[in-house]
């Protein structure tokens, strides 16, 4: 190889370094509260850590957050001081159980539930502000239709659907799947069936979704399994750790270190997807450096 060669080969090198590789993003939503959806984002989070993932964990129901207590976490700091100037995104970040990092919300403050679309836009772009090492990001919704939910979903990759055998579950999820499908053009959604008894029961859950969003709207609605109802899952709450942390061995633990061994396979992005996501400068500097390396 020439000198001129091995010159150019390093300067590839060099920018691809400095251009963090593309992170997953996984939105996990449900049409109604009580369906354990905060109990799938911490315990996917800590499983998916322990595959040796760097993950960052993103408390988004941000004027009703639970995650801080869900792990005993006591933050000085949250999104409200990001959003109030008071302190960086990066700043406010904490360390949780098993490697994972937090970014906690604020409980109780009516504003932080209601906020602009802009303000909303403002804590995704702050994302890309990140110089932290993260190979996954889960974003713990609020439940339901509300702007930040949305939006949330809108700026992730992979947006996971929690359900249990309820109808208004069942009846909930679809309304949020029709809102982001028929308004914001999400086409792919994970369907996560969640406390069920048999395995039956989790089909019979997926399949009634599916009936209706086949007939109704054009998205594609993904078996992604599901977690059986675990009676060690309730005593791990009320440890307030992850039943994957508190009780490795457990059917609900098993079930969740499973399901990040499924995630870990999903398709990686390779480019943006024409509206605002986290992440987004990382995502194109990487489709930049992919394309210069094929120079």
């Amino acid at each position: 190889m020439l000198m001129a060669e091995k010159v150019v080969d390093q300067a590839l090198g060099l920018r691809r370094m400095a251009n963090p590789k593309p992170v997953r993003v996984i939105a996990v939503s449900s049409g109604k509260g009580g369906v354990g959806k905060t109990n799938v984002s911490v315990n996917m989070a800590l499983a998916i850590a322990a595959t040796g993932k760097n993950v960052l964990l993103m408390d988004a129901d941000l004027g009703l957050a639970n995650v801080d207590i869900m792990l005993g976490l006591r933050p000085k700091y949250n999104l409200s001081h990001v959003l109030n100037g008071e302190r960086t995104l990066e700043e406010v970040i904490i360390d949780g159980p098993g490697g994972i990092k937090v970014i906690p919300a604020s409980s109780g403050v009516k504003q932080m539930a209601e906020l602009s679309p802009m303000e909303n836009a403002g804590v995704i772009r702050a994302f890309s502000e990140l110089s932290q090492d993260v190979d996954v990001l889960i974003v713990d919704t609020a439940a339901g239709i509300s702007d930040s939910v949305i939006a949330f979903a809108r700026a992730s990759q992979e947006v996971v659907v929690v359900v249990c055998d309820e109808p208004a579950s069942l009846t909930d999820a679809y309304a949020l799947i029709k809102v982001l499908n028929s308004e914001y053009n999400v086409q792919k959604f994970r369907i996560l069936s969640n406390m069920t008894h048999t395995a039956q029961e989790a089909r019979e859950l997926y399949n009634k979704l599916v009936s209706v969003a086949d007939r109704y709207l054009d998205a594609t609605l993904i078996n992604m399994g599901t977690v059986p109802y675990d009676d060690y899952l309730r005593k791990a709450i009320k440890k307030q750790r992850s039943v994957v942390d508190a009780y490795p061995r457990s059917r609900s633990a098993m079930a969740f270190k499973n399901l990040a061994q499924k995630a870990d396979k999903w398709p990686r992005p390779d480019a943006a997807a024409g509206h605002l996501e986290f992440f987004l400068e990382r995502l194109i500097r990487s489709q930049q450096g992919q394309s210069e390396s094929r120079i």
